[in-house]
């Protein structure tokens, strides 16, 4: 049955971009005139530089998701290791950098707890980053048939869902037209917009939300 009353939902796609997958992606979101932030790996971002061109076209955000991908900074989190993860990316951008210079961390399957440290933290302060986090990870990456209804439970939930997906999976990223399809059905209303309980560093000022994600 439809809603009697729209409801935000925001989606952010991870780990890519691919070069398959994600135009898929684009294309998806085209076709419903919807806009979203891809948060790009920077090593994958510099072999295909050109989709991640497309996205930004399209209107989409560019935000920068760390150059490996491969330790959360629990655990690994000198300031060597934070230094290249986020500026190296943040360089590949480049000219496709949103403006807030968006970051989100590697949490690990979702978790937010640690997905910084007080290295991290310091940096995309001094450094003037928009930090990002989530409220939303449906598993796209480990169910690519179910993630769909697990994303419909938890966004029920929550006022306003900032969901993350990943546009690297190709089975997972099929099901996204009708996902979408189902969620407008169902009377929620697709924005760019990030919800400010999601950042937790704007623009180099730490949001109250930032000690529920630092590392002890």
């Amino acid at each position: 049955m439809p809603r009697t009353s729209e409801k935000p939902v925001t989606l952010s796609f991870d780990n890519g971009p691919h070069p398959e997958v994600t135009p898929l992606v684009l294309d998806v979101l085209a076709r419903h005139d919807i806009r979203t932030t891809f948060f790009v790996v920077g090593q994958k971002l510099v072999e295909n530089l050109d989709v991640a061109r497309r996205a930004r076209d399209e209107g989409h955000w560019i935000g920068n998701h760390t150059w490996s991908h491969s330790h959360p900074f629990r655990e690994k989190g000198d300031a060597a290791f934070v230094a290249s993860e986020i500026d190296r990316t943040q360089s590949a951008i480049g000219a496709l950098a949103h403006d807030d210079k968006l970051f989100r961390p590697y949490g690990g399957a979702g978790r937010r707890d640690g997905a910084l440290n007080s290295v991290a933290a310091e940096h995309l302060r001094k450094h003037r980053f928009t930090c990002v986090m989530w409220n939303s990870v449906p598993g796209d990456f480990r169910d690519a048939v179910g993630w769909p209804d697990t994303a419909r439970r938890q966004i029920s939930e929550i006022d306003w869902p900032l969901v993350v997906l990943h546009d690297i999976h190709g089975d997972a990223m099929t099901r996204l037209d009708r996902f979408v399809s189902t969620l407008k059905d169902e009377g929620y209303s697709f924005r760019q917009e990030l919800p400010a309980s999601t950042i937790v560093i704007q623009r180099g000022q730490p949001t109250e939300a930032l000690g529920g994600v630092l590392a002890n």
